[in-house]
């Protein structure tokens, strides 16, 4: 049938999670790629939204069985899997997990349809129980999604250090960013009025902290040096910067750094060198305020890929993050748009020199926005999609496995 839908499988909003906000951003544009077909969602029981169907249970040890039976019922062209090792971890009484057993299973009860599969951690050294779970993933898989290239490369050494055939059938598609959330300088003013900033009082020069305040993202770097570095562009380019953190909370566990640390951007904010700003980091709100911003900090100790990152490329704002972070570090060394710093005293220096150089950050915002043009935009990442869809379609139907070739 022509008009078979994809169906996405997932966490899906309102659920405050950065693989649901992912799904909903894919899903948009997976769907303007293939106008003839409905791409529907299963998600977990907190999913909303029309084509989508809530029926993830994760704490019933056999959740995946009403998942296949709707599989089934829907017949799809295609099956797309976001992986995430929390979104599918049954734990019974005890509290010990399943290790994921569940999403294999499912695997192999819909091994009959098209099955691509797009995890969204991929770390550079693995452990045992990675390693095991990634290969039983490709085996039950016709194409497993790679968000960046250097996961495949080092995954096929982890796998050769322990004697293992390297899976064949990994495609690289990098996460998606939007090409339709840009403004021009003469919008910043609006837009500030727009997000109620106009009383604030904001310099006309602004570095961002934009996201969810959580443990990992370690604002109280920055933050403990926002001092000297205020003094520090004044005295050598003669103009008023402030910090603008913007963020809310997502995760209770994260409460006391969420609390030490939007403290702190307070008492800056007392000085007249800083601003706080709560919001949910979701929709168009997300881009708005990231936007107003002239270039953004995003200090982190554990990402694989970032969907901030992909909001920060999306408006060609010029940034420096952590490294060596995984995903973090191969995007910016790909796309050229940021600095990389490894210590405290290289961040003081980058934002530094990211304030009081103009032409650098020029540079940077048009190497972002030719990379977003030329590899990341999602309408680009959707047509991979697509053609990962007919690859395993045809795998299917010639019963032949797949075979892209390695990176080195």
């Amino acid at each position: 049938m022509s008009n078979q839908p994809i169906v996405m499988i997932s966490s899906y909003p309102p659920r405050l999670c950065g693989i649901a906000t992912f799904a909903e951003e894919a899903r948009e544009f997976i769907q303007k790629a293939n106008p003839n077909r409905d791409v529907m969602v299963i998600s977990h029981t907190d999913g909303e939204g029309e084509g989508v169907f809530p029926l993830i249970e994760i704490n019933r040890y056999d959740w995946y069985e009403p998942v296949v039976e709707k599989i089934n019922e829907l017949d799809p062209y295609a099956i797309h899997l976001q992986h995430e090792y929390g979104l599918y971890e049954y734990k019974d009484k005890r509290g010990i997990g399943d290790r994921n057993e569940g999403f294999l299973n499912l695997l192999e009860a819909i091994d009959h349809y098209p099955l691509v599969v797009e995890p969204h951690t991929i770390h550079g050294r693995i452990n045992d129980f990675e390693a095991e779970f990634i290969y039983e993933m490709c085996e039950r898989s016709d194409i497993v999604f790679f968000k960046c290239h250097y996961q495949k490369w080092r995954l096929d050494w982890s796998f050769r250090q322990r004697g293992w055939e390297t899976p064949k059938n990994i495609m690289v598609v990098p996460h998606g960013a939007r090409p339709d959330k840009r403004w021009g300088i003469d919008e910043i003013h609006n837009l500030k009025i727009e997000l109620g900033l106009n009383s604030l009082n904001l310099s006309d020069h602004l570095v961002g902290m934009i996201g969810w305040i959580q443990t990992n993202k370690r604002w109280d770097i920055l933050l403990s040096m926002w001092d000297d570095i205020h003094e520090e562009i004044i005295k050598n380019c003669g103009q008023k910067w402030d910090l603008f953190a913007a963020g809310t909370l997502r995760d209770p566990n994260h409460q006391h750094d969420y609390e030490m640390w939007k403290s702190d951007v307070l008492k800056l904010q007392d000085k007249g060198i800083a601003h706080y700003y709560e919001f949910i980091p979701r929709g168009d709100i997300y881009y708005k305020v990231m936007a107003i911003c002239d270039f953004i900090i995003l200090p982190t100790i554990d990402e694989t890929q970032s969907g901030t990152l992909a909001r920060i490329i999306a408006l060609n704002k010029p940034y420096a993050t952590t490294a060596p972070m995984e995903g973090l570090t191969a995007q910016t060394l790909e796309s050229g748009g940021g600095l990389l710093f490894t210590t405290k005293k290289m961040l003081k220096e980058n934002v530094i020199r990211l304030a009081c150089d103009e032409n650098l950050r020029m540079t940077f915002g048009e190497n972002l926005k030719r990379y977003l043009e030329e590899v990341v935009s999602w309408e680009i990442i959707a047509n991979k999609y697509n053609q990962a869809y007919d690859l395993a379609r045809n795998a299917k139907i010639s019963k032949k496995p797949i075979i892209i070739e390695p990176e080195f």
